[in-house]
């Protein structure tokens, strides 16, 4: 899901048969018998921008998968996580910050001739195709659900300033605006020239031409 793309859905089988690499995974040698397990770990860079408009895992990082793979009698059930970094900007403070996300991941990738591939439509559960599956959609359909739609930087970030924009993480507990009442805006001009204020007053003055 890169940046400004709507929630579509999108086709989860492979198209045609890939190399065993990146998010393509070859699970021949796992085989079909109900219990057989494999497990992989691999480090795999993203191609291209992979999150929402605000918060993404950027382009050429890396994803550390941790999975497990089990043959199941409908298919291959795919456990484990996918970890990678993330940049994004606050909605608060519009300020830049990057961080961590981890993906726990449990999908089934149904076999061609199964009865959960015969019995449901092509987007509600994964299919593998010619013994390979693709964990590409799974992790962009995982970070458009764990990623917030106006995330923070901190989770107290107190934003900006509604007068000057200043950030208030460093703006100080003190800072503040005196914001006039606009009703009496009209009277301040003749407040240097009241008694009290440091103006002339009328008895000064009469005593001055005496």
């Amino acid at each position: 899901m890169s940046a400004g793309s709507g929630s579509t859905s999108r086709p989860r089988t492979a198209s045609r048969r890939r190399p065993d690499a990146a998010f393509v995974l070859d699970v021949r040698s796992l085989g079909r018998r109900p219990g057989t397990m494999k497990e992989l770990r691999r480090a795999v860079p993203t191609a291209e921008r992979m999150g929402l408009e605000m918060i993404a895992v950027p382009s050429g990082a890396e994803f550390d998968l941790d999975l497990r793979l089990q043959a199941v009698s409908e298919g291959v059930l795919v456990t484990g996580t996918a970890t990678a970094p993330t940049s994004g900007e606050c909605s608060r403070c519009l300020e830049s910050f990057t961080g961590t996300v981890e993906l726990s991941i449990t999908e089934l990738f149904a076999y061609p001739d199964s009865a959960t591939e015969q019995t449901t439509e092509e987007d509600e559960v994964y299919r593998l195709v010619d013994d390979q599956i693709d964990l590409e959609p799974v992790v962009i359909d995982q970070l458009g659900l764990e990623f917030p739609l106006q995330p923070l930087c901190t989770p107290d970030c107190p934003g900006l300033c509604a007068e000057c924009g200043v950030r208030m993480a460093i703006a100080g507990s003190d800072h503040g605006h005196e914001i006039l009442d606009p009703r009496w805006a009209g009277l301040a001009k003749f407040a240097t020239g009241s008694p009290g204020n440091g103006g002339p007053s009328a008895g000064d003055a009469d005593q001055n031409h005496q």
